[in-house]
Parts: C-alpha cells; sequence; structure tokens
C-alpha cells in the first residue's frame, strides 16, 4: 500500500491571546494556512490545479467552537480567506481533545484510497473567549456531562486525580513517591518549553520545587489530588499540516530539491475508544494488568502497523493534559512494565537527555493545549523531529517518532508513528 508522506507544516504561537488581540476566528484561519503553505512552499496556483482536479481535500480538526465562539460549520471557513478554496471539499472533524487526530486519520484514509493528492489538515481551537471555571465547564462536555460534569467546577482535573487515585491503587504505589513523579513529569515538560519559541509557558516560571508545593498560594489545588502544576493551560491556537500521497511526494521533492528518502511518512497508527465514562473504564480494566487498556491497545497496533517496537523510537509526544495521564501513558508506550511507571521518571529516561524523551516540545502542559489542534501540532512535532527542523528541541539523530492523542478521559485513543527509511 502506498505510504502517505508529510510535507511540513506550522503552528501559531501558543502564548498568544487571540481574543485581546481583537482578532477572529478568520484571522487565525488565515494566518494558520498563509504560514502553513510558505513552511511548504506550496502556491495558491498549486492549490487551485488541485482543486479543479479534484485531487484536494481539506480537514479541520475542532472541539468546541459552538461554546467558546458559538459558531459551528468551521469545515467551511476556509472559503472566508480566499476565493481559491471555493469549491474544494472540507469538513469539520471533533472527538474531544483528540479532534485533530480523527480530522488526521480521515486524510489518510482519503488519500490511501487515492481520492486525493495532498490534505490540508487544520487543528484550531480559540478558548480564552470565556473565563477558566466556564471553559472548564465547555470542556466537561468531553466527558459523560449528565453523569460526570454537571455542577461541577473544573470536571476534568476532578476526572483525572481519579486517574492518580486509580493509579495508586491499582498498583499499590506510595502515594508522596507518587505525587513526587508527578511534579518532575510537570517540571520536565515546563522545562522542555523553554527550547520552543512556539510554546504557552516558554516565559513562566516553574521550578521542581515549586511543582511539589502543591495546596499552596503560588501553586493551588485545582481538583482533587491536582494542583496548578500538574494541569495543562487554557491555549488559543491552530496547527497545520500537509500529506501527500506517495506519487505527489516524489513530484514535489524533485521540485524542491529533496530527497523522497529525507521525507516523513506516517508508518503507522492506532485507534481505539474505551467506555465513556471513567468509572466504566477503569471497572472494565480491573483484570487487565494496564490501567489505560485501550489506550495500550491503540499504541500496540501502530507498533504492529509500523512493524517497530518500542527500540525503535527515538522520542514520543503524549497527551500530557494532566500530569496523571502521562504517567499512565508511560507503560502503555511500552517504556515500562504496567505499574513500574516511576522506574522511566526516576532514571531520567523520558527527560530531553534521556534515552526515550517524552515532549521534547513542552507537551501540552508546557507548549499548550488549545484542545483542537493538539493532535495536529503533536504530528507536526513528529515532522519536525524526522525532518531535523526542530531548532532548540531537536532530539539528535531522530529516525522513528510516536504521538499518544486522546480525547475525554483517556475515551479516544489514537497513536501515530512517524518516521523516514
Amino acid at each position: 500500500m502506498s505510504k502517505v508522506y508529510i510535507l511540513g507544516g506550522e503552528q501559531s504561537d501558543y502564548e498568544r491571546n487571540w481574543s485581546k488581540e481583537g482578532k477572529s476566528l478568520v484571522g487565525m484561519f488565515r494566518e494558520i494556512i498563509e504560514d502553513g503553505f510558505l513552511a511548504t512552499n506550496i502556491s495558491t496556483d498549486e492549490i487551485k490545479k488541485l482543486n479543479n482536479e479534484n485531487k484536494i481535500g481539506a480537514f479541520i480538526g475542532n472541539f468546541a467552537a459552538e461554546n467558546y465562539l458559538s459558531q459551528g460549520h468551521l469545515g467551511a471557513f476556509l472559503t472566508e480567506i480566499s476565493d481559491v478554496f471555493y469549491g474544494l471539499p472540507s469538513a469539520r472533524y471533533e472527538a474531544a481533545c483528540a479532534s485533530g487526530s480523527v480530522a488526521i486519520d480521515a486524510a489518510i484514509a482519503k488519500i490511501k484510497s487515492e481520492q486525493y493528492d495532498l490534505a490540508i489538515v487544520v487543528g484550531i481551537e480559540m478558548m480564552k473567549t470565556v473565563n477558566s471555571k466556564l471553559s472548564g465547564t465547555f470542556l466537561g462536555s468531553a466527558s459523560y456531562f449528565e453523569k460526570e460534569a454537571k455542577g461541577v467546577d473544573f470536571p476534568f482535573p476532578n476526572l483525572f486525580s481519579k486517574l492518580a487515585d486509580a493509579t495508586i491503587e491499582k498498583y499499590n504505589l506510595d502515594a508522596e513517591r507518587y505525587m513526587n513523579n508527578l511534579a518532575e513529569i510537570s517540571y520536565i515538560n515546563y522545562s522542555n518549553a523553554k527550547r520552543n519559541p512556539k510554546s504557552q509557558t516558554k516565559n513562566w516560571f516553574m521550578s521542581r520545587s515549586q511543582s511539589e508545593m502543591r495546596k499552596t498560594e503560588s501553586n493551588p489545588l485545582v481538583g482533587g489530588r491536582l494542583a496548578i502544576s500538574d494541569c495543562s493551560q487554557t491555549t488559543d491556537g491552530a496547527a497545520m499540516v500537509l500529506l501527500a500521497s506517495e506519487e505527489y511526494a516524489r513530484s514535489y521533492c524533485r521540485r524542491n530539491n529533496l530527497n523522497i528518502s529525507d521525507l516523513p511518512y506516517i508508518k503507522g497508527w492506532g485507534h481505539r475508544n474505551a467506555p465513556l465514562t471513567f468509572n466504566s473504564k477503569i471497572n472494565e480494566s480491573s483484570d487487565n494488568p494496564y490501567l489505560l487498556k485501550w489506550t495500550r491497545t491503540a499504541v500496540e497496533e501502530a507498533y504492529k502497523k509500523s512493524e517497530l517496537e518500542v527500540k525503535d523510537i527515538d522520542l514520543f509526544e503524549v497527551h500530557d493534559c494532566f500530569t496523571s495521564s502521562e504517567y499512565a501513558a508511560l507503560s502503555c508506550l511500552g517504556l515500562t512494565d504496567p505499574g513500574k511507571e516511576y522506574e522511566a521518571i526516576e532514571s531520567g529516561l523520558i527527560s530531553f537527555a534521556g534515552e526515550k524523551p517524552v515532549n521534547p516540545s513542552g507537551g501540552l502542559i508546557g507548549g499548550g493545549h488549545p484542545v483542537g489542534a493538539s493532535g495536529v501540532r503533536m504530528l507536526l512535532d513528529l515532522y519536525k523531529q524526522i525532518s531535523n527542523n526542530a531548532g532548540e528541541y531537536q532530539i539528535n539523530n531522530a529516525r522513528n517518532a510516536m504521538m499518544l492523542n486522546i480525547g475525554g478521559s483517556a475515551t479516544t485513543n489514537y497513536t501515530f508513528i512517524v518516521g523516514k527509511d
């Protein structure tokens, strides 16, 4: 089967507050599309040609624009940018925080079926239109709202605190040691984000001791065990990647004096859904060694499709919406046995200088989490690492990288492996 290549893309600066700038959703779309085309050297004439041939489509990942902006139908917004998009097939894709990944998945399917040569994939979310409490309520719709979020302040910090509780109980962990491990995860992500010029927290302060000082004025609790340092932030932002068929990628390389062997492509992927409610998924996994059994299954399927193993992966971008989610992900990725995730943290394995760095970009905690954009941003970062374009957060000699993007309380689980031959 033919390969799906990544030509490149762009992300917005996640430190920006678009509402304070007085800019609209159209403005965010315009900037990310124009910057993405500039980064990949794709002209509007080329888009026109492909559109006339009906060999291009657009896939928009977004979670909650109806709530944050009173706006739906985001797939049609490209037509507000330029008439070059008139007639171009485009639609919005939604799977909570995995909305970007479901857009990527749909684009891959269209290219592999040979309907399109080129796919424009955009993840986009404007969240700073409301205060943090109301934003938390909006995000609660990624859970079973009536059962898990209605009337609850900040429902997702509470749900992922329950994940922390379940982890401690299932593996009989020392609670203080576990919370110190979560603090280290936070510190690593904040530290990595300082190398990333597009990260939200590149200028924020976070020391290791600060991340451990929960339940203080400078690091108050938000939900259950979890404090501000354990949480990703409310973020405005967008990311865009261009995916291409093998035939189109070869033509693109000839036009741009590139070698196809240096162009990253998608080697494997997995997609599995767990039960919607947190209690259901934990109960279902009671006899399984993995707390998040369907997350583990999505990872295994990506390894199987790519014919790679964890030893072959040089770095990971994972869904650290909360420190407890990254902790649980470490065994799912195969970095440790289930219940032994602390080994990867305490040994330095997942640090920037470690053998298996996790979130060199800063992840969601350090980099930012505009929820509908995060999956696309992760894929863009995998592209940057494999093509040696990650700048100050480049991992040396990276040949294969994996991402894990989840929606809800690890309900929708998406994995992709990107590499080169």
